[in-house]
């Protein structure tokens, strides 16, 4: 830590030796020097003062240098000077930033033109780069730390496809329980008194003689006898009826 304090140090006496060696020193006026008919805000233009630079005047023994306020510069007043010197070869170091006035203080000389407004800058119109600040100490590098070991995915247990359900057998399709059709029930003939002995068709009766319908002339037809049946049961005895009355219809319409 100590070292790189004084490498610091040493750096910051360097720049300030390229400061020194840079700075520059203006005979004011050139080779006219300082007095009367010289245009001293023309020769400044163009000039860049920077701090360490030095102004040398040069004179005759009628005139002296004078150090004021920008109101004494303005108004050419030699009574207050900051301040003043009559050698004949001032030298002033500028070492400040900022603006310093100077005039002639012999009388109507510094309303001739014997005034200078001088504006000092930085050290440096460029200013240097700043003095390289050494590398910190590198500590020396810590054993790499290995990386942490991979760990293996959890593998789990490859879940085992879902066991195929067999289609359920379907029902056979039962058909339709048919009830058979009940045959109709007939029913029974009557039952005859005398099942052995076939009825007989009794003959139709005979027509009355003198009847309007019946045509003159025609004889009626012979009667034949008819040989009695035995009494037919009360089924059969209905049967006979409807049939006696159909067969006297059809006698009647002939």
């Amino acid at each position: 830590m100590a070292t790189m304090r004084y490498a610091v140090r040493c750096l910051a006496v360097a720049a300030m030796l390229m400061t020194v060696a840079k700075a520059e020193t203006y005979t004011v006026g050139d080779t006219d020097g300082w007095s009367s008919g010289v245009e001293y805000t023309a020769w400044v233009s163009g000039k860049s003062f920077k701090v360490g630079d030095n102004l040398v005047f040069r004179y005759l023994p009628n005139h002296d240098v004078l150090e004021v306020s920008k109101a004494d510069y303005d108004s050419c007043s030699p009574d207050s000077p900051i301040n003043s010197d009559n050698s004949g070869s001032t030298t002033i170091s500028l070492k400040s930033i900022g603006k310093r006035y100077f005039i002639c203080g012999t009388i109507g000389h510094c309303d001739q033109g014997m005034k200078l407004a001088v504006d000092t800058l930085g050290s440096s119109s460029s200013p240097p780069p700043p003095a390289a600040t050494p590398p910190p100490a590198i500590s020396p590098p810590s054993p790499a730390t290995p990386p942490p070991a991979a760990s293996p995915p959890p593998s789990s247990p490859a879940t085992p496809p879902p066991a195929a359900t067999p289609p359920s057998s379907s029902t056979p399709d039962t058909p339709p329980t048919t009830t058979p059709a009940s045959p109709p029930v007939s029913s029974p003939p009557p039952k005859t008194s005398s099942p052995n002995s076939a009825p007989t068709m009794s003959p139709p009766a005979k027509s009355p003689t003198g009847s309007p319908n019946t045509s003159p002339g025609v004889p009626p037809p012979p009667v034949s006898k008819v040989t009695p049946t035995p009494q037919p049961s009360s089924g059969y005895k209905i049967s006979y009826g409807a049939s006696f009355a159909f067969a006297l219809i059809i006698l009647a319409a002939i």
